[in-house]
C-alpha cells in the first residue's frame, strides 16, 4: 500500500511540474498588454466619438476573434488556466526518497516523471537520460513477456502486477522485481498516463524460500519418525498421515487430504467415536490416551497407543486434532504385560456391550468403543461434564441414578433397568450397573453396562401387531362366513316376496328396505373379508398408470373443488397383477380418507415409480424384501396422523370420525387387499403436515404359460368368466332364467338350503337336497348318479366340499359343480386336486344370481 500511495504521488508529481511549466510567463507582457488597451481606449476617446466608430470596432472585432481562438484552445487543451496546485515538498521528499522505483511514462514510452530509485536502476543520470520500463528489460525474454502484459492491461484501464527474475552479469546473482502498473487515472486525458511501481523483493524471496527449506526439512523429520501422526477434523476426515503410519497401515498418501479417507477407514470397529466425541469447555485444548486398534487397507488389526490433542474453538467446536501413534505391536512377544494390555484392550472395546465408568454423580470417567459410538450424538452435546444420566429419556433417569447409588454403596446383584434412550429415534436400551473395588470409589464409583434392544422390541411390536392382526383377522373371516350364510337367505327370503308382490303394494317399499340394508350388509361383510385377506379376486396384467388416468374423473368429483389433485405418473411403469376392482377401491379409500383429513382445502398427490432392489432397501421398511416394486404413493397436505393413532389405523372397527362417519374399515379394508395382492403399504405421518401412503406392488414378469397363445374356451369355465356371466346375466332385465335339469344341492344351513332350492325349483329346475357329501352320496346312489349339476357349500360337517368334489369327479369327470361359500376361493382352492374345473359362486347372492350362474354352467 505504501509503494502504491508513492506510485499515485509520483504521477500527481509529474502532473505538477508540466502545471509548472505551463504557468511560466511574463509578467511584462502582460503589463505591455495593459498599456496597449488603455493607450488605444485614450487614442479614441481624443479623436472623437464620430471618428472613432470604426476604430472601436475594430478593435472589439480583434478582442473578439482572440477569445473565440483562446476558447477553441482551451478546448483542445492547448491553452490552461493556472491552477493553485503547486509542488508538494513533503510528499516530492516522500517520493524521491521512496525505495520502490516509481516512473510515469505516456502511450508513446516518453518518460514524464521518474523518482531517484528509478534512475539508479537504470544508470540514468537525469530526466532526458531515463528508458521506459519496456526498453530497460528489452534483452530478457521473460521479463519482457511480463512486461508486455502489463503494458496491454494499462492500456485497458487494469491494474496488474508480476514478479520477474531478472539475470545480472557474470558474477552477480539474480534479482527478484515485483512490478506493478496502472492507468494514472479513470478520465480518458489521465488513462493516457501510466504509473510503474517497481520493487526489489530478492531478499523476501531468500527469505521465503529458507522458511520453505525449513519447512520441507520439518516435514521430512515428521513423515519418517520412529512414530505415527495423522490429523483428523471433526467430521472425521484425515487431513494428514505422515508416511511411517501410512507404511505401518499399507495406505497410499495421495489419498490423504483430498476426501478420500477417513477415519472409519484407519481405526476398527467403532474406536474412532472415541475420537469424534470428545469434548472439553470452549477455548480449552484436550489431550486423551487411548488404547485402541488401527486397521491395515487388508483389515488386519494393529495395536497402537494415541496421544490425540484437539483445540476447541471459542464457541466449543472442536479443531483438527494432533494425533500422535504409538506402535504396541513390536515386541508384542518379548514383553508379556504388553501383549496382555493389547488383549483386555481388545476386550474392552470390542465388547457387543457399552461399558463406561462413572463416579457417584454418574459422570463418565472412561468408556469403550461401542459406548462412544451408541450415545455418540448425546455426548457430544454434553460438553466437558459428560453424564451417564443425559443418555436416558427424563422419566427413567431416577431409576438409573438409583442403581448408580446402589453401586456406590457397595451393594451387589443390582437389577437391570429397561429405559429409552436420549435423541432422535425410539431407542431402547437394558442397563446393568456393577460396583467397584473400594480403593477406585472415588473416581469409579460403578460401571455400567447397556445392551440396546431397539430391534428386538421392534421385531417383537411387530410380531404382537402381526399376531393381534391375525386373530382378528380370523375372527373377522368366521363372522363374515356365517353372515353370509344368514345374509343369503335374508336376500333370498326378499327376492321370493319381491316377486309375490307388485310395486303398488303397501308394503313392498319395505321388502325394498329390507334388501337395501342387506346389500349395505353384504358390502361390510365383503370388507371383513378383504380385511381377513379371504375374498375372491379376480387379478389381471395392468398398467398402473392407465388405471390412475381412468379414475381421475371420479376421484375429482369424490375429494371436491377444496383439494387439488395431482397425478404424476412414472415413466415406463412395469405391469402388476392385481385385481382392478379392488385396486381401484384402495385408492378410493385412501382419497376419501385424505379429503377428510384436510378439511379447510389442501393438495392431494398421487404418484407412480418403478423401485428397483436398491431402491427397496433404501426404504428400510420392516418386511419389506429388496425386490422390484411398482410405487404408488397417496400424499395429502392434511393435518396428519399422531404416533398413538398410527399404529392402530389398520385395525378393523378403528376410526377417529365422529358417530355415523365411519366404519372402521376403510383402511383395514386397503391393508387386506394388498395384502392378499402380495404388496406392502405403510404410512408415513407428521402432524401438522400431511401423511403418505406407499404402497409398493410386486412387478409382474409374465411366465412361460402366459406369453403363450391361448386355447379356445372348454366347457368348463374359469371362475372370472363364470363371474363374469353372473355379472351380465344379473343386468340383462329380459334374459330367460329358466330351464330344466336335474340339481342336486348341498347345504348344511337347512334354511338356506330350502330358500334355494324352492328358488331353483320355481326357475323349471328338479332339485334334490342334502344336508352334507355323505348325503348328496346317498342321493346319487339313489339316483344311479344321475344328475345335471351339484351345488355345493365348501364348509359342511361330515364331509366337506373340496372332499365331495374329488368324490364325484372320480366317479364322473365329466359332472358339473358349482361352489357357493362365504369364504373366497383361494380359502379352500389349495385342498382341490390341481386343474379342477369348476364355477365359484361367492355368498351372499340373490336368486337371479343363483340361476343365472346355474343356466351358464350348464349351457357350457
Amino acid at each position: 500500500m505504501a509503494t502504491q500511495d508513492m506510485s499515485e504521488g509520483a504521477a500527481r508529481m509529474a502532473l505538477d511540474r508540466g502545471h509548472a511549466r505551463q504557468q511560466h510567463g511574463s509578467i511584462g507582457l502582460v503589463l505591455l498588454i495593459a498599456v496597449v488597451l488603455v493607450g488605444a481606449a485614450t487614442g479614441l476617446l481624443l479623436i472623437g466619438r464620430t471618428n472613432a466608430e470604426p476604430y472601436i470596432l475594430a478593435l472589439l472585432a480583434a478582442l473578439a476573434t482572440a477569445g473565440v481562438f483562446s476558447l477553441f484552445a482551451l478546448a483542445a487543451g492547448i491553452l490552461r488556466f493556472a491552477g493553485n496546485t503547486m509542488d508538494n515538498p513533503l510528499l516530492r521528499g516522500i517520493v524521491e526518497a521512496a525505495a520502490d522505483a516509481i516512473v510515469v511514462s505516456d502511450q508513446s514510452g516518453r518518460v514524464l516523471y521518474a523518482n531517484a530509485a528509478y534512475l539508479d536502476l537504470v544508470e540514468a543520470t537525469n530526466l532526458d537520460d531515463v528508458r521506459p520500463v519496456e526498453r530497460v528489460f528489452i534483452g530478457d525474454p521473460d521479463v519482457s513477456e511480463a512486461v508486455y502484459r502489463l503494458l496491454k492491461a494499462a492500456r485497458e484501464g487494469r491494474r496488474q502486477q508480476e514478479e520477474v527474475r531478472v539475470s545480472g552479469p557474470k558474477g552477480i546473482s539474480a534479482r527478484w522485481l515485483h512490478l506493478r502498473v496502472r492507468p494514472f487515472g479513470p478520465s480518458k486525458r489521465d488513462a493516457r498516463l501510466t504509473v510503474w511501481a517497481i520493487a526489489d523483493v530478492t531478499r523476501e524471496r531468500a527469505h521465503q524460500e529458507n522458511i520453505f527449506q525449513e519447512l520441507q526439512h520439518a516435514i521430512d523429520y515428521l513423515d519418517h519418525a520412529p512414530a505415527g501422526f495423522f490429523s483428523v477434523d471433526a467430521e472425521g476426515n484425515i487431513s494428514y498421515l505422515n508416511a511411517t503410519l501410512a507404511n505401518w497401515l499399507d495406505h497410499d498418501l495421495a489419498q490423504v487430504g483430498s476426501g478420500g479417507l477417513t477415519l472409519a477407514d484407519i481405526v476398527s470397529g467403532a474406536g474412532g467415536s472415541l475420537l469424534t466425541t470428545l469434548s472439553a469447555a470452549p477455548g480449552e485444548v484436550k489431550t486423551e490416551v487411548l488404547d485402541l486398534d488401527l486397521k491395515t487397507r487388508g483389515g488386519r488389526p494393529l495395536p497402537v497407543r494415541l496421544f490425540h490433542k484437539v483445540a476447541f474453538g471459542i464457541d466449543g467446536t472442536a479443531g483438527a486434532s494432533r494425533t500422535l501413534v504409538l506402535n504396541r505391536a513390536r515386541d508384542e512377544d518379548a514383553d508379556p504385560q504388553r501383549a496382555a494390555e493389547v488383549r483386555f484392550m481388545r476386550f474392552f472395546h470390542n465388547s457387543p456391550m457399552a461399558i463406561a465408568a462413572v463416579d457417584k454423580a454418574g459422570r463418565i470417567a472412561r468408556s469403550n468403543a461401542l459406548f462412544a459410538r451408541m450415545f455418540e450424538g448425546t455426548l457430544k452435546s454434553e460438553g466437558d461434564d459428560r453424564s451417564i444420566l443425559s443418555v436416558v429419556v427424563d422419566r427413567d433417569r431416577a431409576a438409573l441414578e438409583a442403581m448408580i447409588r446402589k453401586a456406590a454403596d457397595g451393594q451387589g446383584d443390582i437389577a437391570p433397568v429397561d429405559a429409552a434412550l436420549a435423541g432422535r429415534g425410539d431407542r431402547w436400551a437394558n442397563f446393568y450397573v456393577a460396583a467397584v473395588e473400594e480403593a477406585d470409589r472415588d473416581t469409579e464409583a460403578a460401571i455400567v453396562y447397556a445392551l440396546e434392544t431397539t430391534e428386538q422390541r421392534t421385531l417383537k411390536s411387530q410380531f404382537d401387531q402381526s399376531q393381534k392382526m391375525q386373530a382378528v383377522g380370523q375372527l373377522a373371516g368366521g363372522i363374515a362366513h356365517d353372515f353370509n350364510n344368514v345374509l343369503s337367505a335374508i336376500m333370498m327370503a326378499t327376492d321370493f316376496l319381491l316377486n309375490a308382490h307388485k310395486p303398488t303394494d303397501p308394503s313392498f317399499e319395505d321388502i325394498m328396505q329390507i334388501k337395501q340394508n342387506t346389500n349395505r350388509a353384504a358390502s361390510l361383510v365383503r370388507q371383513l373379508l378383504a380385511f381377513s385377506r379371504r375374498q375372491t379376486l379376480r387379478p389381471q396384467v395392468l398398467d398402473l398408470g392407465e388405471t390412475l388416468s381412468d379414475l381421475t374423473m371420479l376421484l375429482r368429483r369424490l375429494i371436491g373443488e377444496k383439494v387439488t389433485l395431482d397425478v404424476v405418473h412414472g415413466r415406463d411403469l412395469w405391469p402388476v397383477k392385481v385385481d382392478i376392482s379392488q385396486f381401484e377401491q384402495v385408492i378410493v379409500n385412501l382419497a376419501v380418507n385424505a379429503r377428510d383429513a384436510m378439511p379447510d382445502g389442501g393438495r392431494l398427490t398421487l404418484r407412480t415409480a418403478n423401485v428397483v432392489p436398491q431402491e427397496a432397501g433404501a426404504f428400510a421398511y420392516k418386511g419389506m424384501p429388496e425386490a422390484e416394486y411398482v410405487l404408488v404413493e397417496v400424499r395429502d397436505t392434511g393435518v396428519g396422523i399422531v404416533p398413538e393413532i398410527k399404529e392402530k389405523i389398520f385395525e378393523p372397527f378403528f376410526t377417529t370420525k365422529e358417530v355415523g362417519k365411519g366404519t372402521g374399515l376403510g383402511l383395514s379394508t386397503v391393508y387386506g387387499i394388498v395384502k392378499q395382492t402380495g404388496g406392502f403399504i405403510y404410512v408415513e405421518s407428521e402432524p401438522g403436515k400431511g401423511t403418505a401412503f406407499r404402497i409398493f406392488l410386486p412387478r409382474h414378469v409374465a411366465g412361460v404359460e402366459e406369453a403363450l397363445p391361448q386355447p379356445p374356451e372348454t366347457e368348463a369355465s374359469t371362475i372370472s368368466d363364470a363371474l363374469a356371466a353372473v355379472s351380465d346375466a344379473s343386468r340383462s332385465v329380459s334374459a330367460d332364467l329358466t330351464g330344466r335339469g336335474a340339481i342336486l344341492l348341498v347345504e348344511d344351513e337347512e334354511g338356506l338350503r330350502g330358500l334355494n332350492a324352492r328358488g331353483l325349483a320355481s326357475r323349471g329346475y328338479t332339485v334334490l337336497e342334502a344336508g352334507n357329501g355323505v348325503e348328496a352320496m346317498d342321493v346319487l346312489d339313489e339316483r344311479n348318479g344321475q344328475v345335471d349339476l351339484v351345488i355345493t357349500d365348501v364348509v359342511m360337517p361330515e364331509m366337506d366340499g373340496p372332499t365331495l368334489f374329488r368324490v364325484l369327479r372320480e366317479r364322473n369327470p365329466e359332472i358339473k359343480i358349482i361352489f357357493v361359500s362365504g369364504y373366497a376361493e383361494e380359502a379352500f382352492e389349495k385342498n382341490l386336486p390341481e386343474n379342477g374345473k369348476f364355477v365359484f359362486l361367492p355368498k351372499p347372492f340373490t336368486l337371479k344370481q343363483l340361476v343365472a350362474a346355474v343356466k351358464e354352467t350348464m349351457a357350457s
